[in-house]
């Protein structure tokens, strides 16, 4: 579990804001960018016992789909921290046209530098994010610090086993789709463990990862055929897509590759 080397962790950190900040993920992943979309994130709100005024802060908030759905559906006081800038702009226009600005903001913020104050957070949420962050220990003190006494924590989260990971899904880009540098379930316990939480649940979805990946191939498909140049200028390779694709589809079925949710709390 050692962090990666600066200048790596550097460049996945700012390749992975690139990414997730452009309309290739939209695109290709849609309004959620998780595996179990909003469904799931329902489930990790259930776990955490979402109560209306909980002051909530969604960690790698993306687009804002997710803080959006926690405030209008649970009555939460949610605040979004990103790395990417248009993602924050984007989420803040979303809060705002929606009519949950007054519940809702966005912060630009590293995980491993939380621009949020200590022992602030009732609830934390952090959708599958954790697994790109290349320091994990020090995102999980940062977590911790943040959260206060006799608060929940919850991480939704792509899971590996490393030594059966297939070379399709290693190097950067396999990163950036939240692979390459995941772990299994029970490293992301002792991570939270070591950082002074306490966990309450795991939970497997490894089908929602399935589901995923189909959802994901069948929007190739309609991509290829009617915005193909763009998708390409954006970085999309249809030529290697397949063969990523069916590799994860394999590690899936094998066991390799799967989800799962873990809730956490602060010792009061």
């Amino acid at each position: 579990m050692n962090p990666a080397e600066p200048e790596a962790a550097a460049r996945a950190k700012t390749c992975c804001a690139a990414t997730y900040g452009s309309d290739l993920v939209a695109l290709l992943l849609g309004d959620t960018y998780h595996p179990g979309g909003l469904a799931l994130t329902r489930r990790l709100a259930s776990r955490l016992d979402l109560r209306a005024g909980d002051r909530v802060l969604d960690v790698a908030s993306g687009r804002g789909a997710t803080a959006l759905a926690l405030a209008a559906e649970y009555g939460a006081d949610v605040t979004g921290v990103d790395l990417s800038d248009s993602n924050v702009a984007y989420a803040a226009g979303a809060a705002l046209a929606a009519g949950l600005d007054d519940r809702v903001r966005f912060r630009v913020g590293d995980a491993e530098r939380l621009p949020i104050e200590t022992q602030s957070s009732d609830v934390i949420v952090c959708e599958c994010a954790f697994c790109t962050f290349p320091d994990k220990p020090t995102a999980a003190r940062e977590l911790a610090r943040v959260l206060r006494p006799g608060g929940r924590l919850g991480i939704a989260d792509v899971t590996v086993d490393p030594d059966r990971l297939p070379p399709e899904l290693t190097g950067l880009g396999a990163w950036i789709a939240c692979v390459a540098d995941a772990r299994p379930a029970d490293e992301y316990a002792a991570l939270l463990t070591t950082a002074g939480l306490t966990v309450t649940q795991v939970e497997r979805h490894d089908d929602a990862v399935a589901v995923m990946i189909d959802q994901i191939e069948a929007r190739l498909a309609v991509v290829r055929m009617t915005a193909r140049s763009r998708a390409e200028a954006l970085g999309v390779d249809f030529t290697r897509a397949p063969a990523v694709l069916a590799a994860a589809r394999a590690a899936v079925a094998d066991g390799v590759l799967g989800y799962a949710l873990l809730t956490a709390s602060k010792p009061r």
